[in-house]
């Protein structure tokens, strides 16, 4: 399960450095393979290869009523692999839809990761604590 979140640093080449505690768990059970994806609200998603392989079987057995979410999840995906330094490559194409320039915010969503630009995290997280979360916290306690 990954949590947490932490600010990251694109470098001029579009890398990002996976943070140690991830990474160890990565090259673990998955040999630093991940799939990155577009995600509806503008982040990207990162998911271990084994996790997205399920998740892809579920989105190609989505009704064709939702060939949109799937030409988002599906067309978008790239599998990369993390390199020697723990650094993984995000396409040229995926750092423009999610608005990636160099500062980004990495989250830990259990299964997967989110991947921010860290002013539209920001910005985000700021709205949505506005808005409140009645409904999900009647449902849940500390």
């Amino acid at each position: 399960m990954f949590q947490g979140s932490s600010a990251l640093t694109l470098d001029a080449k579009g890398r990002l450095s996976i943070p140690t505690r991830h990474r160890d768990a990565l090259v673990s059970q998955v040999e630093g393979r991940l799939t990155l994806t577009r995600h509806p609200d503008g982040c990207l998603l990162v998911y271990p290869r084994n996790v997205w392989e399920k998740k892809r079987e579920q989105i190609a057995n989505f009704p064709m009523g939702a060939r949109p979410l799937q030409r988002l999840l599906l067309g978008n995906a790239q599998d990369v692999e993390m390199d020697g330094s723990g650094r993984i490559l995000i396409a040229p194409e995926l750092r423009t839809a999610a608005g990636l320039v160099r500062e980004v915010m990495l989250l830990g969503m259990g299964s997967h990761f989110e991947l921010w630009d860290s002013a539209e995290w920001a910005r985000r997280e700021a709205e949505d604590l506005a808005k409140g979360m009645a409904e999900v916290m009647d449902q849940f306690s500390f």
